[in-house]
């Protein structure tokens, strides 16, 4: 990862050495969120986010290095479990499928 540009109400927009440049909306990291918590709620087929008390509109609150790993996100609606990691944010982008696992 070479760069990392955080627009809060946006998106996020990672830029890697090599120069791939891959950009995420806020929703759907949200949705995809990477944590136990967020995952256990897809397989069981329903979305983490909204919720019928999810503020709106959804935005980031902070953003932070997780070590050379990936990404802390710390939400509007209070979440802050998930690290989106740079090599799974690479392959999500790459693919053009929904992230999954990453």
């Amino acid at each position: 990862m070479a760069a990392i540009d955080v627009d809060r109400e946006r998106a996020v927009t990672v830029r890697y050495a090599d120069g791939l440049e891959c950009r995420f909306d806020v929703e759907t990291l949200r949705v995809n969120c990477p944590c136990a918590s967020c995952r256990s709620e897809r397989d069981a087929g329903r979305l983490p986010w909204p919720r019928p008390t999810s503020p709106q509109p959804l935005r980031i609150d902070e953003a932070h290095l997780v070590g050379n790993w990936g990404l802390g996100i710390t939400w509007n609606d209070g979440h802050d479990t998930g690290i989106y990691p740079w090599a799974g944010l690479r392959d999500w982008c790459q693919s053009g499928d929904s992230p999954g696992d990453i």
